[in-house]
């Protein structure tokens, strides 16, 4: 099927998708996870075919270790799926409602956005996510995964394409597209494409903001900071700089960044190395860390530099305001965090740092749909629109106004015959 027939089909779907029951996507939900399960071996066996290919063209390491999909990942967002089902239905939920006049009532409820063009980068388990947030939303969906992972993503789009038309979904809720070209045409279909989501380099996402007049949500980079503050905790703070960055370093939510009160910088810098140092951290500092501990010269491309390895730039700071500025001039909004035993300085830190996730006393890495549970998340924004940070089944809603009456007509209101009332209700709307 070719992206015009492909789009077209997932437009027709998203208006019978839009009114399915809640019952009906949970139960399709639930045959995606069990077909997952059944088709194990058969997607692994596809995800092998994809990292041999890509050894043998030398992918970067980092891209290999988000391209692995093993049993693990499968169990992992199976286990994403059930806690999907868990959630409440985020359709037909009111959320406003006031009387006009007497038997003439407004009502703000909430509905699917209609079709959802995602562009990805090489982690097939962001397939599966994105897919069954779009079905549990009432949207259907365009994906277009990196060609280094396209076996796994075959293997998985048909599993769960099949699994969940099986279960009552309407054909062509989800097209999977594979060229490069169809990303291209992808940008000029505004009449099929509600919203785009690209999740990539900060280069791609700014071509497809540039060259579309389709509503782009997403981020670029992922560099995020942790300010250890003067007043921390300084063995929390190890700990939660070390997590940070190692847990897994080659996602957008670990940390890049490490700012250091001056305070505490000759004690809490050798601390923080050698925990570092047993994951093999490559460390790079301005010329105040270098007069404390050993490591290369920071330059000012580290600042803006996200990663995705075992690399981190650190900058000791004179104070709170220091560190925020930096965030605020190298950062991407993404995800920074404060460790501190000041409630005062932690207030003001998540206050003034201007991103869509700012933590106190707890490492970047929750910045995750799953974690916070929204049931994972089609991607992370940092724009400031009608959705911000991790976008799970809040973030791919809008509303659209109901108005109930009883024969009323403006011309009452105008000649004065009526008045409005202006009244807030208390109750969901209902026929």
């Amino acid at each position: 099927m070719d992206i015009q027939a492909a789009a077209k089909a997932a437009k027709a779907a998203s208006i019978q998708l839009a009114a399915i029951e809640a019952k009906v996507k949970n139960r399709a939900l639930q045959a995606i996870g069990e077909a997952l399960s059944q088709d194990k071996q058969r997607i692994l066996d596809a995800n092998e075919k994809d990292l041999a290919f890509s050894r043998e063209n030398d992918l970067a390491p980092p891209l290999l270790k988000r391209l692995k999909f093993d049993e693990e990942k499968l169990d992992e967002v199976i286990s994403g799926i059930e806690s999907l089902m868990a959630l409440p239905d985020p359709v037909g939920v009111t959320l406003s409602a006031r009387e006009l006049d007497e038997g003439l009532e407004l009502y703000q409820v909430s509905c699917p956005i209609g079709v959802i063009g995602v562009v990805f980068e090489s982690r097939p388990d962001a397939l599966v996510q994105i897919s069954t947030l779009c079905l549990k939303s009432g949207n259907t969906v365009l994906l277009k995964g990196g060609s280094e992972a396209a076996h796994t993503n075959r293997a998985l789009a048909r599993v769960i394409a099949t699994a969940g038309e099986g279960a009552g979904i309407p054909a062509g809720w989800l097209q999977l597209l594979e060229t490069r070209e169809d990303v291209n045409e992808m940008l000029k279909m505004d009449e099929s494409i509600d919203l785009l989501v690209p999740r990539g380099s900060n280069a791609f996402v700014k071509y497809i903001m540039d060259h579309s007049n389709i509503p782009v949500l997403g981020h670029a980079d992922g560099i995020c900071h942790v300010y250890v503050d003067a007043e921390a905790d300084l063995t929390m703070a190890r700990d939660i700089v070390v997590d940070a960055k190692c847990q897994y370093v080659a996602v957008c939510n670990a940390a890049e960044t490490l700012l250091v009160h001056e305070e505490v910088a000759l004690e809490f810098l050798p601390l923080v190395r050698e925990g570092l140092a047993a994951q093999n951290v490559e460390l790079r500092g301005c010329p105040k860390t270098e007069a404390i501990v050993d490591v290369r010269p920071a330059t000012e491309e580290d600042w803006g530099t996200e990663y995705l390895d075992f690399v981190l730039s650190i900058k000791v700071v004179r104070d709170p305001d220091e560190a925020i500025e930096h965030i605020n001039t190298y950062g991407s909004g993404h995800t920074d965090a404060i460790v501190t035993g000041n409630p005062s300085t932690a207030n003001r830190f998540m206050n003034l740092v201007d991103s869509g996730n700012v933590f106190w006393n707890c490492s970047t890495r929750f910045s995750d749909g799953f974690r916070y549970g929204l049931g994972a998340e089609v991607g992370i924004s940092t724009h400031k629109i009608h959705a911000r940070g991790p976008v799970g089944l809040e973030g791919l809603v809008i509303y659209k106004w109901k108005l109930k009456g009883t024969g009323h007509t403006v011309t009452d209101f105008s000649e004065g015959t009526r008045c409005f009332t202006h009244r807030l209700l208390d109750k969901p709307f209902a026929v």
